[in-house]
């Protein structure tokens, strides 16, 4: 069946129109355009188009037939000259009972769960985008009648098939091999002190990959670059009376929307390509990129919250709600509602967002916030391997990605170490460990020998590199404020200093915050140093937070999400000013690149080698004689290197002193070999990481609070 249908006196286009077929989202050809929405409750389903994002009537609007244009639960509809760049939105009409979970409102022109580019900016101020009347005391149980068109959010019609990526090939970089670096776009080099032509964009990115070439890292992981609304938050900042943001990016509005937040142009689709070029400058250069994605929830927030998409779709597919008062929505996410991951419809999307980011924009893998949610069943229970993850580790296309977990959520799940294969984790244990041993904490050492040798408590039916190892990422402290603040300081978040976490495992080292005393000030760095010693010789993935090579500080806020300021930009004067943190960071990243022994692709087996020495050893102050105590604070090993495929690695031995004396250590006799000093962080740079090893027999001081690495050979 064939129809014509235009609706706008001023449109002098008619345009010709066929049934379509049920592939969700908008899919170009050489003839036009396929649109498709699922909708399993909607009674009716309308496409409209726009000439401009900003206008607020459609050029045409098209009333799909339940019959013709309706496949199972997908509406669709083929229009003939429509293309690249063309505007659109749906309207789903339905019941609007809230106490029964339907939210449907024709009134909220919706943006396209499969749209490839948004174009404007969602205003959480405007009332035509809420579907219930803000005004009336019966809140979401009213009904709004405001038309949201005149919001200048659309969908776009995206035709990646007019991209060359000139035979661009992923890194893939090995597990063994891999350092990440996690980052921020905005913040990397929005601050004038980058000095870059394009601040805070993609391209502000490219124009520093040489920093990022001469630290050391391999894989860039971008914080959630999904589409989302930095205007959502509604607290006010007491210290200045400003408006705060939602600056991360943590509640997605779309799962195939690149943001135009971070690109150099007025966020019309060219957004799409800008990342493309993005990413294959990235691979020219050798880096992998990993994208921080959400599936968790959505920004559409709380029953309170605004209509801009799955809310006005299907409501009850595609949010978790509460079995006793369909009104509310579970939130496991912790940000008002949990998407239900586990509806086949649910997961079928997020596996078709997955594969678009794989396929169509090349990435080299994701890391997933809150990624028990997507192991738990509308009810909440935790179902692991029958879950949608198993289904993504086990996708064709996705599964020799870099998949990584955010192992937790916010309702109290914890099921580190219980992910399926294919999956590596974010290692919370390992954090938490390391900082405490720092720290000073009685009763870590046991811990932290695991940790070190790759959690293979955890993850003892994988390999080590499913052990995500770090210190800090953007959650928390920088490193510099985990030495400087025994206290969070988010007074300025607007909330009373209630957000963020309580524990941090930090230590001021004796004065709260910044200070000139310069004892103080010489230990922060030296533990700083520690942190990042320990971090590089340990067994598993490593990873490091964005600005923590050059001693960068939020003043002690450890939830700084919501600012877009001096607080979160990264202050590139401070590569100058710290040069001796930045110079130690890439040293000891080169030392474990250089060190095959220390990127083994299995756990330690502690069988013995021809020198009848096993590959891990553990030692105090004497050889093999480690104090495993609760009261120990310190810890020596050894690894062989001869145990590492053709043994032509060095021996390496590191001690671990976190008391508050000099220790004196004996270290192990080696046959034909002798100890040469590499890293020692008591002392000042450059002699705290050494160019050229000083041979130092076998009997070495570690003084109090520092880390010592020598090599034998």
């Amino acid at each position: 069946m064939e129809y014509f249908q235009y609706t706008n006196p001023d449109s002098k286009t008619i345009l010709k129109t066929k049934r379509g077929y049920p592939r969700p989202g908008a899919t170009c050809d050489d003839a036009g355009t396929n649109f498709a929405l699922f909708s399993r409750n909607g009674r009716k389903v309308i496409l409209e188009l726009y000439q401009n994002y900003y206008d607020e009537t459609p050029s045409h609007r098209f009333v799909l037939d339940p019959n013709q244009n309706r496949t199972g639960d997908i509406w669709h509809i083929y229009v003939y000259n429509v293309g690249h760049g063309q505007y659109y939105g749906w309207r789903v009409d339905g019941e609007y009972d809230p106490l029964s979970g339907k939210r449907f409102n024709v009134n909220k022109l919706l943006t396209d769960p499969y749209a490839k580019a948004i174009s404007g900016s969602y205003e959480w101020d405007e009332d035509s985008v809420y579907g219930y009347d803000r005004n009336s005391s019966l809140k979401d149980l009213s009904f709004s009648t405001i038309d949201s068109a005149q919001s200048p959010t659309k969908s776009i019609v995206i035709d990646d098939s007019k991209y060359n990526w000139n035979n661009d090939r992923r890194p893939k970089i090995p597990w063994k091999d891999t350092i990440i670096y996690e980052m921020h776009v905005r913040f990397f080099t929005i601050s004038p002190t980058s000095k870059v032509k394009h601040p805070g964009t993609f391209l502000g990115i490219v124009e520093k990959l040489d920093h990022l070439k001469e630290l050391g890292v391999t894989t860039i992981e971008l914080m959630p670059i999904f589409e989302f609304c930095a205007n959502a938050n509604t607290n006010i900042n007491p210290l200045n009376g400003k408006k705060l943001k939602d600056m991360w990016g943590y509640n997605p509005l779309g799962f195939f929307a690149v943001t135009g937040n971070y690109s150099a142009g007025m966020k019309l689709g060219e957004q799409v390509f800008f990342f493309k070029d993005f990413i294959k400058e990235l691979h020219n250069h050798g880096f992998e990129v990993i994208l921080d994605v959400v599936y968790n929830h959505t920004g559409e927030g709380n029953e309170l919250g605004p209509t801009l998409s799955f809310r006005g779709i299907d409501n009850e597919i595609y949010y978790m709600l509460n079995p006793s008062n369909k009104r509310l929505y579970l939130n496991y996410s912790g940000c008002g509602n949990t998407l239900n991951c586990n509806h086949p419809v649910v997961k079928e999307m997020i596996i078709d967002s997955l594969r678009y980011w794989a396929t169509e924009m090349h990435v080299d893998g994701f890391r997933f916030d809150l990624a028990s949610i997507l192991g738990r069943t509308p009810d909440g229970r935790w179902i692991g391997d029958l879950s949608l993850l198993k289904d993504i580790s086990e996708d064709a296309i996705l599964h020799d990605l870099k998949l990584i977990a955010e192992g937790w959520d916010a309702a109290g799940g914890y099921f580190l170490g219980q992910f399926p294969p294919g999956w590596a984790e974010w290692n919370g244990k390992y954090r938490d460990t390391v900082r405490k041993f720092v720290r000073g904490d009685e009763g870590t050492i046991q811990d932290l020998v695991m940790r070190i040798s790759g959690s293979q408590d955890l993850y003892g039916s994988k390999s080590p590199h499913a052990s995500i190892n770090f210190i800090t990422c953007h959650d928390g402290f920088t490193m510099r404020d985990l030495v400087s603040y025994r206290h969070k300081h988010n007074e300025a978040n607007g909330e009373n200093n209630r957000d963020g976490t309580d524990e941090n495992f930090s230590c001021n080292n004796g004065a709260e915050g910044e200070t000139n005393n310069p004892q103080i000030n010489r230990i922060r760095k030296q533990q700083v140093k520690n942190f990042i010693a320990i971090l590089m010789v340990s067994h598993g993935t490593p990873m490091i937070l964005m600005g923590d090579e050059l001693y960068r500080t939020q003043r002690g806020n450890n939830n700084a999400y919501c600012h877009d300021d001096e607080t979160t930009w990264l202050d590139w004067t401070l590569k100058e000013k710290h040069y001796d943190i930045f110079r130690f960071f890439k040293k000891m990243i080169q030392f474990r690149k250089i060190h095959p022994s220390l990127r083994r692709p299995h756990f330690f087996s502690g069988a013995p080698t021809s020198r009848g020495i096993p590959d891990l050893t553990w030692h105090g102050i004497r050889p093999y004689e480690p104090d495993f105590s609760y009261y120990s604070h310190s810890i020596a090993f050894m690894i062989n290197g001869e145990t590492y495929l053709d043994g032509s690695d060095d021996d390496i031995y590191v001690i671990l002193n976190q008391w508050r004396e000099p220790l004196r250590f004996i270290l192990p006799f080696i046959h034909g070999k002798t100890w040469y000093l590499v890293v020692d962080t008591s002392k000042e740079s450059p002699e705290d990481f050494l160019d050229k090893p000083e041979q130092v027999g076998y009997i070495y001081t570690a003084s109090p609070k520092s880390t010592v690495i020598f090599i034998g050979k």
